[in-house]
């Protein structure tokens, strides 16, 4: 199956300020570090990066999306060929993308979070304006050859921050604005909803797309995991990813590693069932071996960690490995890692891997580039509260070590 470069996620810079220790957790979200130039009411005065987030209230995640599409040839291909048919085919694949994310078990985030799905007949409805759209005809420099969608995600790296006239952030790291565009710049890529797929061979699936592109817009980045509805590749022409939803099983489209992602960052307390994580760190057999990095280097960062159950052998969750953060930070890269929301009573088997396979660096960029801030990036910056962040570690092998 041919693989064409699916997305590229523009991180516009704003975070959330956490507490308490953290350390490199699955499966790779947008990671941005707290501004703490601000006050310590405004920050919560951490430099550890943190992830981007909804707010899961009843309504709180406002969708709209706009109802130009593309013509000479059609952006959307539909069953229904009429008017209002094709505008309702497609917001029926819209609505279908956002249930398939509410319908996993163990999180918080449920169909009234988004509080209704609304149109707009505007072309350019995606921008920076505090309201989360998908755009199917709006050009935009971020379509480099091969990009067939992105979303843009901005968040707060405060409390007050404030985009247009939406309300004012309430959290250190809400998403204020994210917008999903589908790629209207090259006349040879056309999409089509589930339905009209299996008449239009050289159209790529609009719910595989979208499924994917949403979990961009609820703050994931990409994961390793081939099998996960985040892996940064689109299925080919004519082909979808997963299984279609079902009735009994309205999240069919997403692998393990994509509802364990979910489960971490939308957490529900009454969760009984995901409890169990994993922890540990990756570290060089030869110190020595590390490549060039800054100061304080003490782990392998950047490996690919992954959970893999033992009984069904399915992975269940996955992350990008490499650094740890508590108190006022900063991140310090000592290999650590952290596989957490994990089902109690199985058995695990975890691996990690270096990422010089199909999934590379540049595709988890918003997972790792932004875990660091310093006084070159951001003027004024607190140097105690400062690092770089090291090159990526692409090559090495992994010797597994036994219980003790």
């Amino acid at each position: 199956m041919s693989k064409v470069k699916r997305m590229l996620a523009v991180a516009l810079t704003t975070f959330y300020a956490g507490w308490g220790a953290l350390v490199a957790t699955a499966y790779s979200f947008n990671e941005v570090v707290p501004d703490v130039r601000q006050p310590v009411s405004l920050s919560g005065g951490s430099a550890c990066p943190v992830r981007s987030h909804h707010l899961t209230t009843a309504g709180a995640i406002p969708l709209r999306w706009s109802t130009v599409l593309g013509a000479n040839p059609s952006t959307i291909v539909t069953t229904d060929p009429t008017a209002s048919g094709r505008l309702n085919e497609i917001e029926q694949v819209v609505a279908q993308s956002l249930q398939v994310w509410v319908s996993v078990s163990g999180t918080t985030l449920t169909t009234g979070s988004f509080g209704g799905l609304s149109r707009t007949p505007t072309q350019n409805a995606c921008g920076v304006d505090g309201v989360n759209s998908i755009c199917f005809d709006q050009t935009d420099a971020a379509f480099t050859p091969g990009v067939l969608a992105f979303t843009r995600v901005v968040t707060a790296d405060r409390i007050g921050a404030q985009i247009g006239s939406a309300t004012a952030a309430t959290e250190v790291g809400q998403i204020l604005d994210a917008d999903i565009y589908f790629n209207a710049n090259d006349s040879r890529t056309t999409f089509a909803t589930p339905s009209a797929l299996p008449n239009a061979a050289t159209a790529y699936d609009l719910e595989s797309l979208l499924t994917h592109e949403v979990g961009h817009l609820l703050g994931f980045s990409h994961s390793g995991v081939w099998r996960a509805m985040m892996f940064p590749f689109a299925p080919g022409p004519g082909t979808f990813a997963g299984q279609r939803p079902s009735a009994g099983q309205l999240d069919a489209p997403l692998a393990e590693d994509d509802r364990t992602g979910l489960r971490v960052l939308y957490p529900d307390a009454t969760d009984t069932m995901h409890r169990g994580s994993i922890r540990g760190r990756v570290l060089a057999a030869n110190p020595l071996s590390l490549p060039m990095a800054p100061p304080g280097v003490t782990g392998v960062f950047g490996a690919h960690v992954v959970a893999v159950d033992a009984g069904s052998g399915d992975v269940i969750g996955a992350t990008i490995g490499g650094w740890s953060c508590s108190g006022a930070g900063p991140a310090q890269f000592d290999g650590s890692y952290l596989i957490e929301r994990l089902a109690i009573g199985h058995d695990y088997q975890v691996y990690a891997e270096a990422m010089n396979g199909l999934v590379s660096p540049a595709q988890v960029s918003n997972a790792i580039a932004s875990l660091c801030r310093n006084g070159v990036s951001d003027p004024g910056w607190p140097p105690l509260q400062g690092c770089v962040v090291p090159p990526v570690t692409m090559s090495f092998t992994t010797r597994i070590r036994g219980t003790p």
